[in-house]
């Protein structure tokens, strides 16, 4: 059960993904898309297991009763793309991506999306509970009809974007030997670009460094040619929903990056999650936009922003997803693009970042714990944090829309229980770089004395 996570299903290949789950799965997800239409179309990353898994699964759906639109190796939003696409007259009621995102190579896994929804949370849960009853299923002929959605992704973003032909500035970017370079190196050239990419070429082992963007010793390669030949730079995860933008003076945030795009559109609805700056949701509402906190995950801002009708979500660690002008998934692809419009409307991205109010904020630190742990340690954080020590900070408010922000008099700490690896994830920010330090301090201390108490 343990490869059967809050947002997607992923495991080390051979050892948990093998023939006898990824077969039974393919059967038992059959069940669950059926009601909705007879095809899915099923795309993989660039792992060297991924057409093997992409077998195995087929194989699974067949045997339920469901056709396979084979897109091959495609970006991760590719696969989303096909969602809203009629292939020779056939429109997917459904997806499946085959990807490890920015796991280690010998991991992979499977993002699922039915009925333009993503499929996650209990629903993958039970999923799991049913694979692990199920005997293997019976064989099927392979009915598998391969279809070129990379070539209809790409023709599309070019037909969209083609007011930025010819621009001047000089892009660079890294797409860490993942799948981003399977369309941005074509979307470019046909757009006249001057652009530079390094590891383009999509490579499972990642010879060159780890494929996430987030991380920041993994820019390291990047930020060398953009100081060398470049005046932007982008740089992406091994599947391409996740994008860092880096300037000579900043490496933008995926909260920055919301404000930065939220200038272009009338009164938007913005969705933030709980990691995400005050100075994100407090200039945005200045601005005449509605702002919204939520949970952290993909699949949660994705179903968010569709009840809400929003126009932008975001996370910080790169997942930008539009329905302004376009689907409403995380596509660091067209995110590219978009950010390439600002440039070309006249935006000066550090001049804008610099007028924004300084504060003083932690990256995401992780605190080991357990699975089974993890979930009652924040229980016990929001227990003594009714009873706070003397020489607590003074809290001005408890948000607990994912797991704990606690608002203090400068500034705000967060700490979530991760939802795909056994850590607490915190994160700290104030308008005082001391305040944030103490914030840090007391609420590691409060998490040690739950620890403490929980053992005891």
């Amino acid at each position: 059960m343990s490869i059967y996570r809050e947002y997607d299903i992923r495991g080390i290949f051979e050892q948990e993904l093998n023939e006898q789950t990824i077969t039974r799965l393919g059967y038992a997800l059959a069940d669950e898309m059926r009601q909705y239409g007879e095809y899915v179309a099923v795309g993989y990353d660039a792992r060297s297991h991924s057409p093997i898994l992409f077998e195995y699964l087929t194989a699974g759906l067949n045997a339920g009763g469901m056709k396979v639109l084979g897109m091959g190796m495609v970006p991760t939003p590719v696969n989303y793309f096909c969602n809203y696409q009629e292939w020779d007259g056939i429109t997917p009621c459904a997806s499946v991506m085959i990807t490890g995102s920015h796991n280690p190579s010998e991991y992979n896994g499977f993002k699922i999306t039915i009925n333009k929804l993503p499929f996650f949370g209990e629903d993958i849960y039970a999923l799991g509970r049913k694979i692990a009853a199920l005997d293997f299923p019976p064989k099927a002929p392979r009915n598998v009809t391969e279809i070129d959605a990379l070539s209809v992704y790409k023709t599309y973003m070019i037909e969209n974007f083609s007011h930025l032909r010819g621009m001047k500035e000089r892009i660079v970017y890294d797409c860490g030997n993942g799948v981003a370079g399977l369309g941005l190196v074509d979307i470019f050239a046909a757009l006249d670009l001057n652009a530079y990419g390094i590891y383009v070429d999509p490579d499972g082992t990642f010879p060159n460094h780890h494929p996430d963007p987030s991380e920041e010793h993994n820019l390291h390669d990047i930020k060398e040619v953009l100081a060398a030949r470049g005046d932007i730079a982008f740089a992406y995860d091994g599947d391409s929903d996740r994008i860092a933008v880096l300037t000579h003076k900043n490496n933008i945030k995926g909260d920055m990056m919301a404000l930065l795009y939220a200038q272009k559109m009338t009164n938007p609805i913005v969705i933030g999650e709980v990691k995400c700056s005050q100075v994100m949701y407090d200039t945005l509402r200045q601005r005449g936009a509605t702002a919204v906190m939520y949970k952290t995950g993909h699949s949660n801002l994705k179903v968010k922003m569709k009840e809400l009708g929003a126009d932008l979500a975001c996370e910080v660690s790169g997942h930008v997803f539009f329905a302004d002008r376009y689907f409403g998934y995380d596509d660091a692809i067209y995110a590219t693009l978009r950010m390439l419009e600002l440039i070309h409307d006249g935006i000066d991205l550090d001049a804008q970042i610099a007028k924004l109010p300084q504060v003083f904020s932690t990256e995401e630190i992780k605190v080991k714990t357990t699975e089974q742990e993890k979930f009652a340690l924040i229980a016990k954080l929001k227990e003594l944090l009714q009873h706070p020590p003397a020489d607590f900070p003074t809290i001005v408010e408890i948000i607990e829309v994912d797991g704990v922000r606690v608002i203090f008099e400068k500034g705000w700490g967060l700490v979530r229980a991760s939802n795909t690896t056994p850590v607490l994830v915190t994160r700290f920010e104030s308008t005082d770089e001391d305040e944030a330090k103490r914030y840090e301090e007391s609420l590691n201390n409060l998490i040690a004395s739950a620890q403490k108490q929980l053992k005891d």
